[in-house]
């Protein structure tokens, strides 16, 4: 590539891709010598680019945050997807987002070559998204757990439980998962020694502490497949789950997975859960039981017996609070 101008921009969106690139990687790829590449590296960094070297066997270069934000260079596709995602941002639950979604929407679609700006327009034209009336998440707070999940970095934070409780937490976090207009965190929490998942508008004050981690074998696809309940752990078979709610159906909105069966609604204040499960009967009654709404198993032995078995914890623990003290 013997083009300056065009291997500096080729160089600067390689190095926008959030990843270190060895030298010899960089110069493979643009087909120019070591040589030529750290002399390009000299050259972004004259021009206002904050480009980091780290030395070491595992070491190379990569783009870091500056004073002042350079310009970004987007293929095609990916100038259309910001171009959607703002859009739909603008009617996020992400507090505070909407107006500076808008502003950055106008700003992109200015400069737009008048075909992707048409691009952009007919999908906008034909998706709407709905008004969001319930919590809003802290895009701060989002932003901090975002990089704490890409940097593999342990996080503390306070946390608001479904009753009001506010508990301190210590997680490896490994994913953020939006479903139905929440979002929600799942990670290892280290004080539990499990995995668990959280809203994350519940989330307070977070704290990355430096620490690195290896993530642990996710049981699982994905996080959102463990959200949703699709866990690969359990073996359990099929079982099939007939459930009477006593709340609105509108409250139940992504409280039992991403894919909870069929639920319908009786009457403005009653719903049934109807649904052949592939996942753990525990993890379905301890859902049930986070609702905190009455509610009537009408035929599922695998739940009942799951729900008698939680029963019994909650005795033996009441038991041993009530005790009275030994004199």
């Amino acid at each position: 590539m013997n083009d300056t101008p065009a291997r500096l921009l080729r160089l600067l969106s390689l190095l926008q891709t959030p990843r270190e690139f060895s030298g010899s990687e960089l110069a493979e790829r643009l087909g120019v010598t070591d040589r030529t590449v750290r002399r390009d590296i000299d050259r972004l960094r004259e021009l206002g680019y904050p480009v980091e070297a780290t030395m070491g066997v595992t070491g190379g270069y990569r783009l870091v945050a500056g004073a002042a934000m350079p310009p970004l260079l987007v293929a095609d596709d990916e100038a259309v997807a910001i171009a959607v995602g703002l859009r739909a941002a603008a009617g996020s639950a992400v507090a505070g987002i909407e107006e500076a979604s808008v502003r950055a929407l106008a700003k992109l679609e200015q400069i737009l070559p008048a075909k992707l700006r048409r691009r952009v327009r007919v999908l906008g034209a034909a998706t709407a998204a709905p008004a969001h009336d319930g919590p809003t998440v802290d895009p701060e707070v989002l932003s901090t757990l975002a990089a704490a999940v890409t940097n593999r970095e342990r996080t503390r934070f306070g946390y608001r439980g479904e009753s009001g409780a506010q508990t301190r937490r210590h997680v490896e976090p490994v994913g953020l998962v939006p479903v139905r207009r929440r979002w929600y965190l799942l990670g290892h929490d280290l004080d539990r020694a499990d995995w668990r998942v959280f809203r994350v508008d519940r989330i307070e004050r977070p704290q990355p502490t430096g620490a690195r981690f290896t993530p642990r074998p996710l049981p699982a696809a994905s996080p959102a497949d463990y959200v949703a309940g699709r866990r690969t752990d359990w073996g359990t078979p099929s079982y099939r789950v007939n459930v009477t709610i006593s709340a609105p159906l509108a409250q139940l909105a992504g409280r039992l997975g991403d894919d909870p069966g069929e639920l319908t609604a009786l009457n403005e204040h009653t719903c049934r859960l109807t649904a052949a499960r592939d996942d753990s009967p525990e993890w379905l009654a301890h859902r049930l039981l986070a609702l905190g709404v009455p509610f009537k198993v009408d035929d599922s032995p695998e739940l009942t017996e799951q729900l008698r078995t939680i029963s019994s914890r909650i005795a033996s623990a009441l038991a041993f609070v009530e005790a009275p003290p030994q004199h």
